[in-house]
C-alpha cells in the first residue's frame, strides 16, 4: 500500500503572478467575526483573539478575512492582535475583501471606497496586500465594471499603493469565470464548489491555471459536514443538507473509515493535492484547530483511498456537482 505525498506546510508557493508567497493552508477568519446566523454557533472575542495568536505562531503564514464577516468584527479582532504584535509580522500575508453595505445593499464605487477605508482602520494598517471584490452576485457585472464602479475604485487604490493586488471572490462559477476573463484580477476565491462531493468549480480552476491566477479554495469541508460527518453536522454550504447529500457523505465516510483515514483529512487533502489550487482556506474558530488542521493536512493517505473514492457518484441532487 502506498501513500500519496502530502504538501509541506513550510513550503510556501507564489500567489499567482504576484510576488507574495503563501502556505498551501490559509486560516479563514469568517467564524472569528461571530456569525451565528451563518455558522450556527458564536465565537467570543477572547476565543477569537486566542485563535489568531495561535495562527500567527504557527507554520501557516496566510489569513483571509472580509469586511462583511461580522460586519467588520472579524477585521476588528484581527486588528487587536496585529496591534499586540506591532503590525503584520514579516512574511505573513493578510487578504481581505471589499463588500457591499450589509444594511442597504449598496454596491456602488463609493461604497467600495468606504469598505476599504473601514478595513484599513479596523485592521490598523496603511496598506492592504490583497483585496478581493466580494460576492458580486449581489449586483450586476455591468455595475461592477462600470466607470466609477467597484473595480475602477479598487484599481485606483492599487495605483495609489493602498492595495497591492486585486482578486475576485464569490459563489456562482459562471459569474466568476466572467470576471476572470476581464483580466482585471490576479486571484480568485471559490467556496463550497470544489469538495469531495462537488466539483462544479472545475472549469474555473482550469481557466485560472491557464491565465496564471492564484486559486484559493474555501470551505473544503462544505461548512462542516465533511469534517464532522453527516450524523454530527448535517449541513452543507451553510444550509441543511438534503437526504441525498447526507447519504453521499456517508458513503465517503465509510470508505475513509475502512482505510483508517479521518474524513476531515480526506476532505482537506482533496483540495490541497490539486496543483491548480494555490491555497486552501479553512475556517478556524478555536486555537486548537490550528494544530489539528496541520495534522489533518499531513495525515498519510493511501492511494487506494483516492481510487476508491473516484468510483463513487456525486450527490445527485446537487445541480453543480459532477461525477468525480
Amino acid at each position: 500500500m502506498s501513500a500519496s505525498a502530502t504538501p509541506n506546510l513550510l513550503a510556501q508557493r507564489p500567489l499567482g503572478n504576484t510576488r507574495l508567497l503563501v502556505t498551501p493552508l490559509c486560516v479563514g477568519c469568517a467564524q472569528l467575526g461571530d456569525m451565528p446566523e451563518t455558522f450556527a454557533f458564536s465565537v467570543s472575542e477572547e476565543r477569537a483573539l486566542d485563535t489568531l495568536r495561535s495562527a500567527f505562531s504557527s507554520p501557516i503564514n496566510f489569513l483571509d478575512t472580509a469586511a462583511a464577516y461580522g460586519d467588520g468584527e472579524s477585521e476588528r479582532r484581527i486588528g487587536v492582535v496585529l496591534k499586540e504584535l506591532g503590525g503584520l509580522p514579516d512574511g505573513y500575508v493578510l487578504a481581505t475583501k471589499a463588500d457591499r453595505s450589509l444594511q442597504t445593499g449598496d454596491f456602488s464605487g463609493d461604497q467600495i471606497k468606504r469598505s476599504i477605508e473601514r478595513s484599513l482602520r479596523l485592521l490598523g494598517l496603511d496598506r492592504l496586500q490583497i483585496v478581493h471584490l466580494h460576492d458580486p452576485e449581489h449586483t450586476t457585472f455591468e455595475n461592477v465594471m462600470s466607470r466609477g464602479g467597484p473595480v475602477e475604485v479598487l484599481q485606483k487604490f492599487r495605483d495609489e499603493g493602498v492595495i497591492g493586488h486585486l482578486g475576485i471572490a464569490g459563489g456562482p462559477i459562471d459569474m466568476l469565470i466572467q470576471y476572470v476573463e476581464t483580466g482585471a484580477f490576479e486571484s480568485v476565491i471559490t467556496h463550497n464548489r470544489f469538495t469531495l462531493i462537488n466539483r462544479s468549480a472545475e472549469p474555473l480552476l482550469e481557466l485560472a491555471a491557464q491565465r496564471g491566477l492564484a486559486v484559493l479554495n474555501a470551505a473544503p469541508y462544505g461548512s462542516g459536514i465533511l469534517a464532522k460527518g453527516p450524523d454530527a453536522y448535517a449541513r452543507y454550504a451553510y444550509q441543511d443538507a438534503s437526504p441525498e447529500l447526507v447519504e453521499a457523505v456517508r458513503r465517503i465516510a465509510e470508505v475513509c473509515e475502512r482505510h483508517g483515514v479521518p474524513l476531515a483529512a480526506a476532505a482537506l487533502q482533496f483540495s490541497m493535492r490539486d496543483p491548480r489550487i494555490t491555497s486552501t482556506i479553512v475556517g478556524m474558530s478555536r486555537p486548537e484547530r490550528i494544530t489539528q488542521t496541520i495534522e489533518l493536512a499531513t495525515h498519510a493517505i493511501p492511494d487506494e483511498l483516492w481510487q476508491e473514492l473516484a468510483q463513487l457518484p456525486a450527490a445527485e441532487d446537487d445541480p453543480e456537482a459532477h461525477r468525480w
